[in-house]
């Protein structure tokens, strides 16, 4: 990856984008199969026997003609998941997505030339400001090297949803506005917002045909750092995206409704690259506790950020960064790219900028203000309350483990990520005395505007070696055996997901079906254990790969008595 980031290509970024392949419905009879095989941990003998009725039925009966209407939808569109998932997985949740959807995660500068230090924040926020809109440009002309495996180009598509893109609430359903054009398709926003205590202020990141430099950013930051430093906080108007999205699609149409210009204030935040934020607090953070500077992220100051982003890039006042992204128009493994572009430039460059220090007349920053009465002050206190309410509720811990790494797991012939995902069930079952149900994400790029697959791993298999591991009557030989069987059944889930042969997206899919005919649902999704074993989002254990850097990130588990596990795993530790 570092090659590939490091060297410009003949390539560009999105010219695969026509002949990637289609996403591919898988069959009926193996969906069924492998969904039977994945309930049977979290049932007895009775409770399968029903549910392998229940599936049987549905296979011979409605299940086959949903999937002869699904196999007709597939015709007519290259990927005949992608709008139900955005609808269905995001756009109409209606609980606060800012806390629930959201994904973050901490710079990893500080391992290096940026240790925490008081007194650094707008010079270091300049620099890394800098290399973020470094590859804003490489994006606008193409120059982000094509994702591969091996030879084969993956799903670039997701990269336009980085920057100037931004949720816009709705009473039922939120929709995406996204902004961003390449340099062939047009002109694209080329102003940033800056969020700082309560106030909001924009300034263009373009001058006169050229990127502003470090030290014209640092007059920009510094200005604005000042400002709010010597005057009264503002209103906080970024805490109402924080809120039930019912309720925050009403305070925004009261919003504008007080008053037109308070529209122009929005549109220039939905349109904005990224929005800037500037906490005053000091997270502690070390190579090896990683837990308060990632809740500082994930549940900081929700008047500095806007939780509606594709891209909230947040900077602490020990000089410490991190980010907090809306989950709806990306997946983690985009923020996952630019982040390590940035931290290698960094790395690169001793955390200095070695170019001119001349500053030119730019224009100072403008503030955005927005008109406000006391119903409006009301709904930022009481998402302030909410937000404030939901996130006391939420406990994390973040350490890293530095007995090993990846390097002695694949010397041993094993998957590292299997290894973690195997560790992770036989940590629940210790933990619990049963086996908990496990979302694994799997990426399906490989097919035209391709996202995700749930890779469920605790299987049958993954149980067997848990209670080998708990029995001390079990001898070495015998559970090893029993591991090695586990490993080969989640190697092989891992590759079918990845080439659009999982099960969860099908079944959703013959759900949505049923619903949009108007038929009954059917019985394989109201049986109990449909939702025992995780489907419908009732997954215990929500777990992802956040990849093999120094980069990491989270989320907040799926359910209220969950765990979230996210990890990254280097050759030396995890």
């Amino acid at each position: 990856m570092e090659n590939q980031l490091a060297k410009s290509t003949e390539e560009r970024t999105f010219q695969y984008q026509d002949s990637l392949p289609s996403l591919p419905v898988p069959s009926l009879e193996e969906s069924l199969k492998k969904y039977l095989e994945s309930v049977k941990p979290f049932a007895n003998q009775e409770e399968y026997k029903k549910t392998e009725e229940i599936v049987q039925k549905f296979q011979s009966g409605i299940g086959e003609k949903l999937h002869q209407k699904l196999l007709e939808r597939a015709k007519g569109k290259r990927n005949w998941l992608e709008e139900w998932w955005l609808n269905v997985a995001y756009l109409d949740v209606r609980i606060p997505s800012q806390l629930n959807v959201n994904f973050a995660g901490p710079a990893a500068h500080f391992e290096h030339y940026w240790p925490p230090k008081e007194g650094t924040q707008l010079e270091r926020g300049s620099i890394t400001l800098w290399h973020n809109l470094n590859y804003w440009q490489l994006l606008r002309k193409e120059k982000v090297p094509v994702h591969k495996v091996g030879n084969t180009p993956l799903d670039m598509n997701q990269f336009r949803m980085l920057f100037s893109t931004c949720k816009v609430p709705g009473i039922t359903r939120d929709s995406i506005m996204n902004y961003f054009r390449t340099e062939s398709e047009g002109r694209s926003p080329n102003h940033i917002v800056v969020l700082c205590r309560g106030r909001a202020f924009v300034f263009d990141v373009i001058h006169e045909g050229c990127l502003v430099t470090p030290p014209e950013l640092l007059r920009q930051l510094t200005y604005i750092h000042k400002k709010c430093h010597s005057e009264p906080d503002g209103p906080g108007i970024a805490a109402l995206t924080s809120e039930e999205r019912t309720r925050w699609a009403k305070a925004r149409e009261y919003l504008i409704g007080l008053n037109p210009e308070n529209l122009a204030l929005l549109e220039k935040i939905q349109s904005s690259l990224l929005v800037y934020s500037m906490e005053d607090s000091s997270p502690h953070v070390t190579p090896e506790d990683y837990s308060e500077i990632i809740a500082a992220i994930l549940i900081g100051d929700p008047t500095v950020r806007w939780g509606d982003k594709s891209y909230n890039l947040i900077s602490f006042s020990n000089g410490v960064f991190g980010c907090n992204c809306d989950h709806a128009p990306f997946d983690a493994m985009i923020m996952v790219n630019i982040s390590y572009y940035v931290d290698e430039k960094i790395f690169q460059n001793e955390g200095r900028w070695k170019g001119s220090e001349k500053v030119r007349d730019i224009p100072l920053p403008e503030e955005l203000i927005f008109i406000v009465d006391e119903k409006v002050l009301n709904d930022i206190n009481q998402a302030k309350a909410q937000y404030l309410r939901e996130a006391s509720d939420l406990q994390i811990a973040a350490y890293a483990f530095t007995s090993f790494g990846k390097k002695l797991t694949k010397n041993k012939m094993l998957h590292p990520d299997t290894f973690i995902q195997l560790a992770l069930q036989l940590a629940y079952y210790r933990l619990h005395g049963h086996p908990g149900c496990c979302y694994e994400t799997a990426m399906t790029r490989y097919f035209y505007h391709g996202r995700t697959e749930t890779v469920r791993s605790c299987t049958v298999e993954a149980v067997r070696w848990c209670q080998s591991m708990q029995d001390p009557s079990v001898n070495l030989r015998e559970r090893q055996q029993k591991m090695l069987q586990a490993f080969a059944k989640h190697n092989k889930m891992m590759k079918d997901c990845s080439a659009g042969k999982g099960f969860d997206r099908h079944l959703l899919g013959l759900l949505l079906i049923a619903k949009e005919e108007g038929l009954p649902v059917p019985e394989l999704f109201t049986d109990p254990l449909f939702s025992k074993s995780g489907g419908g989002g009732n997954f215990v254990l929500s777990t992802s790969l956040v990849g093999y850097l120094r980069v990491q990130g989270v989320v907040v588990p799926m359910v209220h008595n969950g765990y979230g596990f996210f990890y990254h795993i280097r050759d030396d530790r995890r």
